[in-house]
Order: C-alpha cells, then structure tokens, then sequence
C-alpha cells in the first residue's frame, strides 16, 4: 500500500469511529459492524491498530476506550496529499452491503464520494459549458419544436403526446414545481413521503427483471450520514448509463420498504458539474419515455431562442397599477427563480393573463346578449302565479321566494335574462323553475326546458304536468299532456322531445310546437336541432347546466328573438368556481332546506358487512318504509348498465328478497316501463327500486329511507351526493349506505367526505379541491381550456381580472384602441380555442 492509499484508509477510519461515537457505540456506523469491516481491512490495519479485536464482544465503556485510543491512533487530520484514484485501492464498498440500512456510512467511499473530496481522486474536472447549438439562430414562437437542435426525432411524437407543437407551446410547457437545491438534505435527515433532494454517491447498480420483458435497475446510493437503497422501474438501462462512483443528485418520495427507506423511480441529475445545484430547479409534467433532463433542455434552447420574440400584449399603464412582471420576465422566472417569491411573482402575473382571458370572453358574451335586447317582457303580477302556488302542499322557503322574485324580475325587462339558479338536493330548485316556465306560458307564449339525460328529462316531464295540474290532466299520449289548474283560465300543453321518440311521434310534436299549440316544450339536446321551430320561445331554462357547453346555451338561445335564459344547476356549484365560469349568469342559490327535512346519516359500509347491510334494509321495510339499491357503474354504456342492473334485480328477487316486492329501472326501458315503474314505487306498491344511476334526480318518494350504493367507490362526490338526496324527504329518519369493495386511495377519501359532510355547498367545495376545476366540469362540456397556471383558488387574482375585463368593456367596448390591440388578438385567440373546444 502507498503513503497517500494508507492516509485515505485512516482517514475513511477515522470517519467510521466519529459516526460510531456519535451513535453512542452501538455499532451501528458501518453495515455489518465494525468487526467486518477491521476483518475486510485486517492486512492495511495491523501495522497501526490490533484488528483482531472483537469489538462486538465489548461493553459500553470498553467500546469507549478502544474508540478513542483508535482515534489517537489513526488521527483525524486527512492526508495531505491527492492520490490518483487508479493508484487507490478500490474494493466494492461496505455500503454496498446486502445489508445496508439508512444510518450505515460508507467504509470506502467510492471515487467523487463526498468522504473523498481531494484525498482519494484528482480535483474534480469541471463540465465545460455547452456548446451553443449548431443553428443558433433566433426561432418564431410559431415554429415547429423540430426546429430546435435539442429535439430529436425519437423526442417529438412524446412532445407532442403533451400537446407540445411549437416552440411557444414547450415555452408555455410550465414546470409544476421547483426542486430547491438550496435546501439539499442529508440520507440520514430523509423522511418517508416528503419530495426531498439528496445528494449521494452511486454506490452499486444492477439490471433486475420484472415482469414480461420489463427490466428495472436497482441501486445503493450513500454519503457521509448513511445509505439508502433506489429503484428506477422499467429502466433497467440505468444499469449501463449510471457508473459506479458517480455524485448524484436524487429528488423524490422515499417510502418505506420492508422497513426501511427507500427510492422508487425518482429524479436524478448527474451532480459534477451540474448548474442546477444551488437553486430551484424545474420539474416538468412528463410523458412515458419523455426524462426530466430531456424536457429540461429542449425547454432551456427554447426559450433562449425564442423568448425575445415574444411581445407583452398588457398595456403598460395596466402593469404599473398592479405591480405585474412582463411577460418575458414573467415567463422566465416561471422556469427558472431564484426565489419561491421571484416564482410566485411569475405566476401571478400568468395567472393574471388566463383568468383575464376568461373573464373578458364572459363578460364579452354577456354583453352582446343583453345589449341585443328585444326579449319579451313578461308580468306575473295578475294573481295567476300566486293561484298555482297556493295549489302547492308545502309553502316555499325563504330562499325558494328570494330566488323567484330575482327570476321574476329579470323576466318583466326587455333585456334578456341571464341567470343561474343553483341549489342543494332537495332544496327545491324544481318548483321555481315551474313557476318561471307558467309565467311565460301565462304570457302567451313557448317556454323550454332542456336536461341533459332522457330519463331526466322525462321525469321533469312528469314532474311538471303533475304541479301544473289538479289531478285532472288529460294525457293526449306519452309525448304532450294538457294541464289545467284551477286558477288557470285555459288548460296548458307541456310537450317531451327526446332523441329516442319514434319519428311519428317526433314529427307530431315538431308540429304541434311550430303551430304554438304547445306551451312548455321540456326535452334533451333534440330541442336544439335545425328542425326544431318554437316560434314564440320566451324563456329557455337549463337543467343541469355544467353538462351544456356555452354553445349549446347559444343555439337554444337563438330559436326564436332572444329569450330569457336560467340555467339550473342541481350540483353546487363552489362560490370561487361560479365566479370563475359563470361570469355571464346572474346567480340565485337556494342555500335552505325545506322545514322539517333531516340530516341522512351515511355509512361506510365494509364488504363483509353486505348480508347485514341486506338485513338493515328489510328491517326498514319491515316498519313501513322502502328503498333505493344502486347498481354498480361498471362502464359509461347504457347497454352494459341495463344487463348489470337486470342481474342484480335478478339476484336481490331471488336468493336475498324473495318474499318482497322488487322493481327495476334502467335507461333502457322504454318511457312507459319507466314511467310504470316509478309510479309503482311513488305509490308504495313496491319495496325496493333496483336502478342504474338514471335515477341520479328527480324522483321524489318520501317514504323511501334507505338509499343503497352499491360500487360507490366509482362515482364521484357530486353523484353520489345526487343519489343520496333521493331519501330523506318525509319524517322518517333516512340512512345512505355505501358499499364499496376494494376501494383505492382516492376512492376512500371520498368516502369519508361523504360520511361526514352532508351540506351540498361544502361538498362541492371538497369536490373542487380533490378533482380541480377541469375534471370538476369536464373541460369540453363546459367552455373551459384548462388552466396552465391559475388556481381556481386564486379569489384576490380572479376577482382583480374581473374588474379589469370590465373596466375594458366599459371604455372600449370592441377594443379597437391601438393601446387595446394586444388585448384584443390574444381574446381573439383564445376565444377561437373555446370554439374548438365545444365543437
């Protein structure tokens, strides 16, 4: 051994004793104990230290003493002198141990370990910097990403799988958070869960095998504090790219292992020579096949290409009152801060950017439906409407008169209405918009009301005639009813147009509603057909109107002069989303229950507890009361939910309920069966409903009190709300039963939310967090593109967006200032992607 390989071997001891000695000696510094490693280094050791020592045979104080005399031995200066690491003994490290654990230190740490800093290696070579790209010159934002030198041909397809076209598109590809390797932890400080950095040496790595031909590679990673073990699944190529020896810098979640931490697939970066190392580093949403070090320099040639062409289209003036970055700069701190706070200042401002947009294409929208005027004025203050709800069993609430006299008063202007009427289950949403739809009718002329499911739409049908009559009605067929109340001077035809009518049937309604022989015209999207005429169409209202697109409003909006519109929405819509998307709707909530109304206890039931969660059910109907079972959602097919439902009705008929009376309903059927079914059910004839989710709204039985779920773990918060305020509308205490077989992590969280919130409002506001916005409304369905930066919880941004958009309406309503011109192609843009987006 030389003089230098000698002084590195003291040094690598010397360490071990010191970790051992802060450990409190219980030896626990290296993997395996200090035994095997004076055995592995018996021959080096002997001439300085008696190695044959069992130093696990030792007492506390006895390990004490032997410790220190060691160290007095060895010395704890290191060498002075830089060995050459080929000259340097290099035998497969301790740390590479079977065995290793977190808090075992490396015996010989390998070459650039941190242990070895100028004592076993040559100074560390610097990287040099890169070389510019070979064309360097400045591209357009509108260029192709293949333009870049960065993107190669096997790079592109998996670009683009993220929606990555052109150079803007990568530049505007922002990174989701920021590794802040300022902020660099030790192995021995990592927690399990947290997204931490470390910074280690490659101990060992090797290609394993999983399953079919998938090939992972797994390694053991150290430093001065301890070891830890890594996995990168599916990339068994590590094995041969990553060597031995290398410092890297490692960003994820450990989890716990066996007991012990452990790295699944986590970031890494080589760390010599890397500029990333002492600042926030970005972290871009990937694809398969696409590496966070890729993505990073394809994005870094991009911007420094590109981002000089890049033109702020804010006025300045607006940018100083506000105190917002340029868009340059807002863009390149969004990749690259120096701060959280240099971060969030970027963000704020793009936030700015998106929400502005949106609210300036609301606000556009619902300008140039009001200002086109020429709605039909429509009184209700001749006593009629107070005669129709005097026929009404219940008296309205207070939030239910409230809701009404706001709907009533935008109907009586010659400005088209433009409302939104939200509230939770059971709350009553139903009744006003009835009595909105008998205003027109009252008036002489057509009103509309579209739902976005038939079964719903059927159900309105039914609901509607049966409130607007005495008993009396006389059904001309399943598709139009004449309706007559006492207080009423003429009976009142409500029409159903479905998609799924026979064409006989279609054509006599198309016909009966051009000739304005029918007066409420209730149906799914088949009112917005060309053929469709409703020549006196005075009010449009919109069930459910987070499943519409904007257009779809429009069209039904223009199939006749511009009508009053109210959409109906019976989710909750969160107060920081309606302000978010409804920025063209007036909004009325009926934030109260009716009197009397009981809070439903949920349960989360377990699958073991199915036989006795059967025989809660017969014991409820064993007192009198009845109840809904759910089936499954195995797929979005109406087929495959009608032959799961049949099943189940078949099963529950026969091995659990035989002696009960059972019906089924699913969307199927034809109206007549549903209707039957239904009216069965209302009617006490049966005991147990046995339905696909069709019967998400709209049936009101209130002696039904148990409402089973079965499969709930595959709705969301906002169905299986829904399903749940079928029960609970009489005096009975009513109970909702979740049953749920194999719940994942997600699924089990909203379980629990179900169980303990039962307020639709703060229901939807958990909704909104778990799903975010995009999944909450479903992006094509509602107009919206999806956020790149805001939050929809971004309340200060939103609202300071809003008043913008407006202030810039009010001065220059079609933007045609030069000031203005930046402002008015990016909406233009923008509003031409919403097109595309509900077309």
């Amino acid at each position: 051994m030389t003089t230098e390989d000698g002084g590195a071997l003291r040094h690598t001891f010397a360490k071990i004793l010191r970790l051992e000695r802060q450990g409190g000696f219980r030896n626990r510094a290296v993997a395996g104990g200090m035994d095997a490693f004076l055995q592995r280094w018996r021959a080096d050791l002997q001439p300085i230290l008696d190695a044959s020592v069992s130093y696990a045979d030792m007492d506390d104080a006895q390990r004490r003493r032997w410790v220190g005399e060691a160290l007095a031995i060895v010395g704890d200066a290191a060498p002075e002198t830089a060995a050459s690491s080929r000259a340097a003994p290099n035998p497969k490290p301790i740390a590479a141990a079977a065995n290793a654990t977190q808090t075992a230190a490396p015996a010989k740490p390998a070459p650039n370990s941190p242990a070895r800093k100028s004592t076993l290696t040559k100074p560390a070579r610097k990287r040099a910097a890169p070389r510019p790209p070979a064309n360097a010159t400045p591209l357009r934002l509108d260029d192709d990403v293949s333009r870049l030198s960065s993107v190669s041909a096997r790079v592109k397809p998996r670009l683009n799988r993220l929606g990555i076209q052109t150079v803007q598109d990568l530049i505007y590809h922002f990174p989701h958070r920021h590794d802040d390797f300022t902020k660099i932890r030790s192995i021995s400080e990592l927690a399990p869960g947290e997204m931490q950095t470390t910074i280690a040496t490659l101990w060992e790595i090797s290609e394993t095998s999983g399953r079919g031909r998938s090939k992972s590679a797994q390694a053991v990673v150290g430093d001065d504090t301890g070891n830890i073990r890594v996995i990168w699944f599916n990339q068994g190529y590590l094995a041969k790219t990553l060597k031995p020896g290398a410092r890297l810098v490692i960003s994820g979640a450990p989890k716990l292992y066996l007991g012990r931490l452990a790295f699944q697939s986590p970031e890494y970066e080589i760390f010599e020579g890397w500029d990333n190392a002492a600042r926030l580093a970005p972290v871009y949403p990937l694809t398969d096949g696409l590496y966070q070090r890729t993505l990073r320099r394809c994005v870094k040639e991009a911007l420094d290409r590109a981002l000089a062409r890049m033109r702020d289209y804010l006025p300045s003036d607006m940018l100083r009152a506000h105190d917002l970055l340029p868009l340059k700069e807002a863009v390149s701190r969004m990749h690259y801060p120096d701060s959280a706070d240099d971060a969030e200042a970027a963000r704020r401002r793009l936030a700015f950017d998106e929400l502005l947009m949106l609210q300036l294409s609301v606000a556009r929208r619902r300008v140039e439906w009001q200002s086109s005027g020429g709605a039909v004025p429509l009184q209700s203050d001749d006593g009629r409407l107070d005669g129709f709800l005097d026929t009404l069993p219940y008296a309205l609430t207070d939030a239910q008169r409230r809701s009404l006299t706001e709907i009533l008063a935008d109907m009586r202007r010659d400005i088209p209405m433009s409302r939104l009427l939200q509230g939770d289950v059971g709350s009553g949403k139903t009744v006003v918009a009835t009595a909105a739809l008998l205003t027109a009718a009252l008036n002489g002329c057509q009103a509309a009301l579209m739902a976005p499911t038939e079964i719903l739409a059927e159900q309105h049908f039914l609901t509607v005639t049966a409130m607007l009559s005495d008993g009396s009605q006389s059904p001309s067929s399943d598709t139009y009813v004449s309706a007559q109340l006492p207080s009423l001077d003429k009976p009142l035809v409500v029409g159903l147009l479905t998609g799924s009518l026979p064409k006989r049937a279609k054509d006599e309604i198309h016909r009966r509603v051009a000739a304005a022989e029918v007066d409420i015209l209730i149906g799914t999207q088949a009112l917005i057909q060309s053929a469709v005429d409703i020549p006196n169409l005075a009010l449009v209202v919109v069930d459910e109107q987070h499943r519409f697109g904007v257009m779809q409003r429009s069209t039904l909006r223009r199939k006749g002069a511009p009508p009053h519109m109210l959409a109906m929405s019976a989710t909750p819509i969160p107060r920081s989303l309606a302000l978010t998307l409804c920025g063209d709707l007036d909004l009325s909530s009926i934030d109260e229950l009716p009197p009397g109304r009981r809070e439903i206890r949920t349960r989360w039931v377990d699958p073991e507890q199915r036989a006795a969660t059967y025989g809660f059910i017969r014991k409820q109907i064993e007192e009198g009361r009845q109840a809904f079972v759910i089936c499954p959602l195995v797929e979005e097919s109406e087929a495959i939910q009608a032959r799961a439902a049949t099943e189940e009705y078949e099963r529950l008929s026969k091995a659990v309920f035989p002696d009960l009376r059972l019906g089924l309903l699913h969307g199927r059927m034809r109206f007549s069966e549903k209707e039957e079914a239904m009216r069965r059910f209302q009617d006490g004839e049966l005991h147990i409903l046995v339905s696909t989710p069709v019967i998400e709204v709209g049936i009101d039985v209130p002696n039904a009190s148990v409402m089973l779920i079965d499969g709930a773990d595959r709705f969301g918060l906002a169905q299986l709300h829904q399903f749940r305020g079928r029960v609970g509308r009489g005096a009975h205490q009513s109970h909702c039963l979740l049953l749920a077989d194999a719940p994942g992590q997600d699924a089990r969280e909203r379980l629990k939310i179900m169980e303990r919130v039962s307020d639709g409002f703060r229901l939807a506001e958990e909704d909104l967090r778990i799903r975010g916005p995009g999944d909450y409304l479903g992006t094509r369905q509602s107009g919206l593109l999806d956020f790149k930066v805001a939050r929809i919880t971004d309340q200060d941004i939103l609202l300071l967006a809003r008043k913008e958009a407006r202030r810039l309406l009010a001065d220059d309503p079609e933007l045609t200032r030069d000031e203005n011109a930046g402002v008015a192609a990016r909406l233009a843009a923008y509003t031409a992607g919403l097109s595309a987006e509900m077309s």
